[in-house]
């Protein structure tokens, strides 16, 4: 053979080796964060529903139920005529109440609770009871015992008998004014009010007195209760974050009922981190992460994500600044559902039968 054509057979097979090789995909580089990520969501399984709120195929906002690992989804209202959102399971898991609101209506992140009507079903979507007419029982949330539902008006907190439909105590919003919420043993209130002249604040209220104590101070909302009635989850803004948007990212986090321990749960930069949801048994968090804020209930939701708790706190992303202020962080699997918006979570069986 030419000694030419030699070398130039050895030159293209040479550059076709490197070609090769240059387009190889890459190895995994989070190999065993997937496979703990496959683990938890085997371990989420059997762990009761997840309700939320999303976009259906015809464009409506509906009322969905979902295993926590993202199996068996359902449209439990199916409504095209309305839009429906912000679901919330009764203590016993046999209920469900939500907020029917006119087609067409966008679905304010912040004021949501006054808007549309009041519905009250079972928990597979069943028997739909509208309960009042348009902006009445704002901000409803049910009392332990199911038997009475809270609601924020703008002029005070109202304690309903759902039987009689009657109010049957009041207490001052002491500056609440949305997302009100009673802990497993009704002797507390939280919601985001204003305190001490600031706005934003997540606060507890003696459900009994209607004394009022901040939990967290500084951009702060959309809080909830653990059900030990102790602890509090809660979005935050903290302050003096990198300048990689106007005014940084939300995190996720928690406090005790008095303010004290504050600690991070979740954060991640590039995400507005909101719908914080603790499981029943304490030992999972369910949140939304949305690149924009709010929680994406002005568009589309935004994924649902599911974690354990112990494995708190968690940092997604390399977000070099958040690690450095929490170089504790575990960095454990997180497991990314459908997107939705205001999911809650039950352990109690549904029947999904009909």
């Amino acid at each position: 053979m030419d000694k030419q054509i030699k070398w130039g057979i050895l030159f293209i097979i040479a550059g076709i080796m490197m070609y090769a090789c240059s387009n190889k995909q890459p190895e995994p580089v989070s190999k065993a964060v997937d496979e703990r990520t496959i683990q938890l969501q085997e371990e989420l399984a059997d762990k009761g529903w997840i309700s939320y709120s999303a976009r259906s195929e015809n464009g409506t906002w509906d009322i969905y139920l979902i295993r926590p690992d993202g199996s068996q989804k359902r449209n439990l209202t199916n409504s095209p005529d309305f839009e429906e959102a912000a679901p919330h399971f009764s203590p016993d898991g046999a209920k469900i109440l939500y907020r029917r609101i006119d087609k067409g209506t966008t679905i304010h992140h912040d004021l949501y609770g006054f808007q549309g009507r009041l519905i009250i079903a079972d928990a597979d979507g069943a028997n739909p009871i509208a309960f009042g007419e348009n902006d009445e029982y704002p901000w409803a949330s049910w009392s332990p015992d199911g038997a009475h539902i809270s609601c924020l008006t703008k002029k005070e907190i109202q304690i309903i008998d759902l039987e009689s439909k009657e109010v049957v105590r009041t207490l001052p919003r002491q500056g609440v004014y949305q997302q009100l919420f009673w802990s497993a043993d009704g002797q507390w209130f939280t919601g985001t009010g204003n305190v001490g002249g600031m706005q934003w604040c997540v606060v507890r209220m003696n459900a009994e007195t209607g004394e009022v104590n901040p939990v967290h101070k500084f951009q702060s909302c959309t809080p909830d209760w653990f059900a030990d009635s102790v602890h509090i989850i809660f979005s935050t803004r903290p302050p003096h974050q990198s300048p990689t948007n106007e005014y940084g990212w939300t995190q996720l986090w928690l406090a005790d009922g008095d303010g004290q321990h504050p600690r991070l749960i979740y954060g991640e930069d590039g995400f507005h981190i909101y719908g914080g949801e603790v499981s029943p048994d304490g030992k999972y968090v369910l949140f939304t992460k949305c690149p924009k804020d709010g929680g994406g209930s002005e568009e589309s939701g935004a994924p649902m994500c599911v974690m354990r708790l112990e494995d708190a706190p968690t940092i997604g992303g390399e977000c070099a600044d958040l690690r450095n202020v929490h170089p504790d962080t575990k960095d454990g699997p997180v497991l990314e559902l459908l997107p939705g918006w205001e999911p809650c979570w039950t352990y109690a069986e549904i029947d999904r039968s009909q």
